[in-house]
């Protein structure tokens, strides 16, 4: 029997008449588990989860004697088995409390909404602790009906996830004053994170991660995601009653009528529907509104003047990825507005003055169709936010209009035109509050413009800078460069100071390695590297020991932790060593090594450079199709009888996929040490015989998983493979065998 207590509850936290209470987690379910159960409980009263069942069974089938016991149990979710033995009331009263219990009519309405639940633990946990200590049977009553509408929707789509990028949530809190006080964005973004973890660790937000990226380098961004009964449970805590009105993803292909909308409405989410149009007659009163969205309404084109007539107390207003091609002039009048979010409107192309909105703190037309600035810009004396990124039909900034700007701290816009940058550039220098610069270029001429005439680089402040074809940034880091479809010379890129994060796609003219480019020698803060689609690259350096130029330019390289390497033809080797010394740092920080489609490379690793790849995490090579070695073997160990250890201390994952030539990761006498290994995933690898990997021994002699081995993944390959593959121990396919996943 396997137990881990994942947390120990004493006193009330549960509930007001609660001594003891733990939460025990059990990895397999055995006749022994519930034995033990049942003989610690039976003067307790409890409730029993049974969460992600994958078979169907009975209480009396493990010998657990639930009806001796006060027990509320739960069965979730493959095999729904749910059984009270004790009434919905004791399940309530666990968690509540029986004070409430004694409040005339509610015992009734109780059962109701156990009945809605539906023995879904997570509902009838979040209802029970949003609602603890309301006595109001009006409000328990509205639970009902609105639980009685949300519950059914989850029985039907059990998983559903609603996720969000841990960058957006934290902006909507920005959006919504939660961080008001706070003087710098950096501070809101520091303590959104602190929420965010905070709400993770109670269970009312999960980890998640989202892919995002361009020019096939996909990077997953840290994200939050919220099951979708917490969400509703959430909603119904903050119902009518708090003036809150959501009809959220509910396929509304039209406004509600006025009767329909909620008394006084302070905050109004319309917000992934259908919704064609918005009524000339509507003009809803919402005199204490502050907050409307109506984002991803995909077809919603038009909103007549009069709907925001009585709406004068509205902060923020979302119509992000909609179609709506004008807005009415009367947005003009919405002098408390603080937020205005129109990212996505590709159709977009007028907005009225915005001169009166003097309290606007953020404007977001990114990938607007916008054609010109609305009149007024200059008047945004508050303004902290703006962005004008990816808007195709923006032609250029009218002078003075940055430099009014005086509150920026955040600005993301296009440079196109030479005499555009030269202009704005010395505007953008003067904003002594801004933190973060985003810019897209069309070519390594106006980049460079930009680079030599900005000298505010110097001072501490983020940028995300795009040149060329590519129209998304991915802000992996503070300080990021995206190069793409561009043609450049050797001498020609001016690099920014601090920069940390290289794409390099598509470039013309780059020559035969990264070595070759003089400039590249003051990026010596780089972290990360992404080359892809560039014809002329052979390897990524050249170490040449008589040159002193050369190892200058391969010192960039010592604080480098990810290189990735994509549909290069002619990459033949990784490095390039002429003459006899090897400078000992090159690669001595990198963590990630992954290469894709590189189909002329034939030995990845060069043996004399080894050492210097001991802090190495993840390798992966996928789609290499002349790769043979992953270490390259000398001609000498063939004949050699002695036995040779590559030691790879920090190496978390080894990932080899479509390699049809590969026949060995090291030479035949060569074995890996890799304890920290967590994931060897190999797919379509026919001609590899031997995985190295060295087994930890027991004193027995016998072999050991890794310590930290968690799967080994084979990709569409038969059993056969895996039985014919050999290992350094004959038991270690036995021993392995558990973690083992086709």
């Amino acid at each position: 029997m396997e137990t881990q207590k994942k947390r120990g509850i004493e006193g009330s936290e549960l509930s007001p008449r609660s001594h003891y209470s733990k939460d025990i987690h059990f990895t397999a379910i055995s006749p022994s588990i519930f034995q033990e159960i049942s003989s610690n409980i039976t003067s307790l009263k409890f409730a029993l989860l049974l969460d992600r069942l994958t078979f169907s069974y009975h209480r009396t089938q493990f010998g657990l004697q639930l009806s001796a016991c006060g027990c509320l149990q739960f069965a979730w979710p493959n095999y729904l088995d749910y059984q009270f033995p004790l009434s919905s009331i004791s399940s309530i009263e666990l968690v509540v409390g029986d004070v409430v219990l004694e409040v005339p009519g509610l015992e009734e309405i109780l059962e109701l909404i156990m009945e809605e639940c539906a023995g879904l633990p997570l509902a009838i946990v979040v209802i029970a602790g949003s609602m603890r200590g309301v006595d109001d049977v009006n409000v328990w009553r509205n639970a009902l009906a609105e639980l009685g509408d949300r519950v059914k929707s989850v029985k039907d789509s059990n998983d559903e996830i609603f996720k969000r990028l841990r960058r957006e949530l934290i902006e909507c809190w920005i959006d919504e004053g939660i961080f008001d006080g706070l003087p710098r964005r950096e501070a809101a973004y520091d303590r959104g994170h602190a929420i965010i973890d905070r709400l993770e660790k109670n269970f009312l937000l999960e980890k998640d991660s989202r892919p995002v990226g361009f020019g096939g380098y996909v990077e997953r961004i840290p994200g939050a995601k919220m099951h979708d009964v917490v969400r509703d449970m959430a909603i119904i805590s903050i119902g009518p009653e708090f003036g809150y009105m959501i009809k959220a993803g509910m396929n509304l292909v039209e406004l509600p009528d006025e009767h329909g909308w909620v008394k006084d409405p302070k905050k109004l989410s319309l917000m992934e529907n259908n919704i064609l149009k918005v009524p000339f007659s509507l003009s809803p009163k919402c005199s204490t509104l502050s907050t409307l969205i109506l984002s991803s309404n995909p077809n919603l084109s038009e909103i007549p003047e009069s709907f925001f007539g009585e709406m004068l107390t509205l902060k923020v207003l979302d119509l992000s990825g909609t179609a709506i091609e004008t807005l009415p002039n009367s947005i003009s009048e919405l002098k408390n507005l603080s937020t205005l979010r129109l990212q996505l409107c590709k159709k977009l192309k007028y907005l009225p003055s915005l001169a009166n909105l003097k309290g606007l703190k953020k404007l977001d037309l990114h990938k607007a169709g916008i054609e010109v600035l609305p009149q007024g810009m200059e008047m945004l004396i508050s303004l902290e936010y703006l962005d004008l990124l990816f808007c195709p039909n923006l032609k250029e900034i009218q002078t003075g209009i940055l430099l009014n700007l005086s509150s920026l701290q955040y600005l993301a816009v296009c440079f196109l035109r030479e005499t555009t940058i030269v202009r704005n550039l010395e505007e953008v220098a003067r904003l002594k509050k801004l933190e973060t610069l985003e810019c897209n270029f069309d070519d390594i001429q106006h980049f460079n413009s930009f680079v030599n005439k900005f000298k505010d680089f110097q001072r501490a402040i983020a940028y995300s800078l795009v040149v060329g074809s590519a129209k998304d940034m991915l802000r992996r880091s503070k300080h990021e460069l995206v190069i793409t479809d561009c043609e450049i010379e050797e001498e020609c890129i001016v690099l920014p100071n601090k920069l940390e994060d290289l794409w390099i796609m598509g470039l013309k003219n780059m020559g035969s390695s990264l070595s070759k480019i003089a400039l590249l020698e003051k990026a010596n803060e780089l972290r990360m590297c992404y080359i892809r689609f560039c014809q002329e690259i052979e390897c990524v350096l050249e170490l040449d020991s008589s040159s002193s130029s050369s190892l200058l330019r391969c010192s960039v390289f010592d604080k480098l932790e990810e290189l990735s390497l994509c549909k290069l033809p002619r990459l033949c080797e990784l490095v390039r060593v002429e003459g006899e010394a090897t400078p000992p740092h090159v690669f001595s920080n990198l963590k990630k090594l992954c290469l894709f489609q590189c189909s002329g490379i034939r030995k990845l690793l060069p043996l004399e450079l080894l050492q210097t790849f001991q802090n190495l995490e993840q390798i992966e090579v996928v789609l290499c199709d002349q790769m043979e070695e992953i270490i390259a073997s000398l001609d000498s160990d063939a004949s050699s009888s002695d036995k040779f250890t590559f030691t790879f201390p920090k190496l978390r994952e080894l990932r080899l996929v479509f390699l049809p030539q590969l026949k060995s990761i090291c030479s035949a006498k060569g074995v890996m040490v890799c304890n920290s290994i967590e994931a060897i995933v190999i797919g379509q690898c026919p001609k590899l015989k031997r995985i190295p990997v060295q087994l930890p021994q027991l004193d027995n002699g016998q072999p050991s998983p890794p310590p930290h081995l968690k799967k080994i993944e084979i990709h569409e390959i038969s059993k056969e493979w895996w039985e014919s593959v050999e290992w350094d121990h004959p038991n270690a396919k036995n021993v392995l065998q558990p973690f083992l996943k086709y």
